[in-house]
């Protein structure tokens, strides 16, 4: 490895540690010419199908298209930075081991929205809105709905999406 301070050409590594989620090592180096320190990071390259968009056209998959589609869907919403890293992690990990040189952008949608359904479901209405092309409220009612009955309990942990029995409506005591 260069030095990125004198360019020489040959340098040490004087430690090596996996990064805390263990998907890279960190190596500290050392310049023999100049003694100047640094670190790198090491990932292994692998690489990830290439997305069929809808129309046949293809595009490389961009780990930074996915980042958006989260922020966005997520935007305002009380949900922790790592655990939308967990989620973007786990959906390359699937394609990766889905083993497949191309993917239907259909199939990675469908990921996302597995993803956002266990982070927060107001995200993912959101996304499902966009991605479903929903047009009409029915529309909105019927993924609630479906919601609702695909993750039983949770009304528990969050207010009702569609707000029925809600004291903020302006119910009677």
């Amino acid at each position: 490895m260069h030095c990125p301070f004198c360019q020489h050409e040959d340098t040490r590594v004087i430690d090596s540690r996996l990064t805390e989620d263990g998907s890279s090592v960190r190596r500290r180096r050392e310049c023999e010419q100049c003694g100047e320190r640094f670190n790198t990071f090491e990932t292994a390259e692998l690489k990830l199908p290439t997305i069929v968009k809808s129309g046949e056209r293809r595009e490389v998959f961009d780990e930074r298209k996915l980042r958006v589609s989260f922020e966005r869907a997520l935007q305002k919403r009380p949900v922790a930075s790592e655990n939308v890293d967990a989620s973007v992690r786990a959906i390359i990990n699937d394609l990766r081991r889905s083993g497949e040189r191309e993917v239907p952008s259909r199939q990675l949608g469908e990921l996302v929205m597995r993803e956002l359904k266990n982070l927060d479901q107001v995200a993912y209405v959101r996304f499902a809105s966009v991605y479903r092309k929903f047009e009409d409220v029915q529309a909105f009612r019927e993924e609630i709905e479906k919601l609702e009955r695909d993750l039983p309990g949770l009304e528990s942990l969050q207010l009702s999406l569609l707000g029925e029995g809600d004291a903020r409506r302006g119910k009677k005591n």
